[in-house]
């Protein structure tokens, strides 16, 4: 994925703000009626049947536009009617203004059957892979909780990502704890607001540094530490191709056995023609004992050409990958019965630290910020919005360990797993979590700044 440099600069010239909003409890209108998806084992269920992800990436006009295509119900609507000529149940976008109404879009998408994948950052508010422990603080946990509580109360939210892409290469692993302690807080947050315990993982880049490494940390410590599911950014599936070319027979095999549910927030190669021939594969049972699915990128065309759809004002053009997704969809169904999945489901060792390529010394997490400690209970307030002055810079950060198993609440349990497992590695010395600040400039910094929730184009 490409970052967009125009939106990061606008990003870091807005200045920051630390006004909470009063504890609220949302009324969301609800109508029609969609079943919660939740979790079994390492997959994904619809009530009793097996669910697959058949989705797109959803965020008309890109990184160089931060918008919100769940706040603008009639783009949300003239586009549902695509959604549904295509065969879609989910759309994923990466950004959405959390002082906005969404109430009109979110009971479309319901009507329709078609659940969200909700990135809860924004660029201005997310863990900046430069400084994680800087950015990691109240003033970000503030928003990221508004997020979840409005989303939360809609039961065609699927899951929540709690980052994407932070980690994109070897060093910048260091910033794996942080990223593991949001999981950890947006999961805590749902379960003592006694709101629907909505999916929470996380989203890694299109790398093979430490993708493996990164699935298992995410799945290791204790329940409460632990994600609902992993998910990555795949584009080695480049038509023509095949399961063997591709490569995907060998991510099937590495992660066979895997305890969470797996799929891919982002795929579709468009290197040569795009065909789709890997839906095929992906929703056959050569894949579905450990995959769920996965999301198209991109639904609308930008300036890096992976849209499936051109949109000028109301007007909606297919283009040829359209037709391509929606005939490889048409002639592909999903396997009978459960898949093959792992029922059982399980917990990883954590991995050990192998720099450069995995540089985590520790299975020790950042405990939350004790300034957002009361969001627990008082909730979060309103959310500051595309408006909000940021949090990468602002806030009380983080400046102890946490405690293993420090992140469950008497109100609820998880839904990944029923007992508390232990890490192989529970002996380790917490972490060194006082960061030395590294002076760069700020094309650097730009360069090195997250992927939280960028469309990056």
């Amino acid at each position: 994925m490409k970052v967009n440099i125009a939106s990061l600069v606008t990003a870091f010239t807005l200045g920051t703000s630390t006004v909470l909003g009063a504890a609220t409890t949302t009324t969301t209108k609800k109508r029609g009626s969609i079943t919660p998806i939740t979790v079994k084992g390492n997959a994904f269920f619809q009530g009793d049947d097996r669910f697959y992800i058949r989705g797109v990436d959803y965020q008309p006009g890109g990184s160089s536009k931060l918008a919100d295509p769940i706040a603008d119900a009639d783009g949300c609507k003239r586009d549902i009617q695509k959604f549904k000529d295509l065969g879609l149940n989910t759309v994923r976008v990466y950004s959405v203004d959390n002082s906005q109404d969404h109430d009109e879009c979110m009971n479309a998408l319901a009507d329709a059957g078609i659940y969200l994948v909700l990135d809860v950052n924004t660029p201005k508010y997310a863990i900046n892979r430069a400084d994680p422990q800087k950015s990691y603080n109240d003033v970000y946990l503030q928003y990221i909780f508004a997020t979840v509580e409005m989303f939360a109360k809609y039961d065609n939210t699927l899951a929540f990502f709690s980052g994407n892409e932070v980690i994109n290469d070897g060093p910048s692993s260091k910033a794996a704890p942080y990223v593991k302690a949001v999981t950890r807080d947006l999961r805590s947050y749902l379960r003592s607001r006694d709101l629907r315990h909505v999916p929470v993982g996380y989203s890694a880049a299109d790398i093979d540094t430490n993708r493996l490494e990164m699935a298992q940390y995410m799945n290791c410590g204790t329940d409460d530490e632990r994600s609902d599911f992993f998910a990555f950014n795949d584009y080695s599936w480049c038509d023509p191709s095949s399961f063997q070319i591709s490569g995907w027979d060998q991510k099937v095999k590495n992660f066979t056995g895997y305890g969470l549910p797996l799929f891919l927030s982002e795929y579709g190669c468009n290197t040569n023609t795009r065909k789709f021939e890997e839906v095929s594969s992906l929703y056959s049972t050569d894949m579905t004992g450990v995959y769920s699915g996965g999301l198209v990128y991109e639904y609308s065309q930008e300036s890096s050409k992976y849209g499936l759809v051109e949109i000028n004002g109301d007007n909606v053009k297919e283009l040829p990958d359209y037709d391509a997704l929606k005939t490889a969809f048409s002639k592909t169904s999903n396997p009978k019965g459960d898949g093959d999945y792992n029922s059982t489901g399980g917990a990883d060792a954590c991995p050990t630290k192998n720099a450069p390529n995995w540089d985590v010394d520790s299975d020790f997490l950042p405990a939350m910020p004790a300034p957002a400690k009361k969001y627990l209970t008082a909730g979060a307030g309103q959310g500051k919005g595309f408006s909000g002055g940021g949090s990468m810079d602002a806030g009380t950060e983080s400046t102890t360990t946490a405690t293993a198993g420090s992140g469950a609440v008497a109100t609820g349990t998880s839904s990944t797993s029923s007992s508390t497992s232990k890490s192989a590695a529970s002996g380790l010395q917490p972490p060194r979590l006082a960061m030395t600040p590294i002076a760069v400039g700020f094309v650097t910094v730009l360069s090195t700044v997250l992927g939280a929730s960028l469309i990056l184009l």
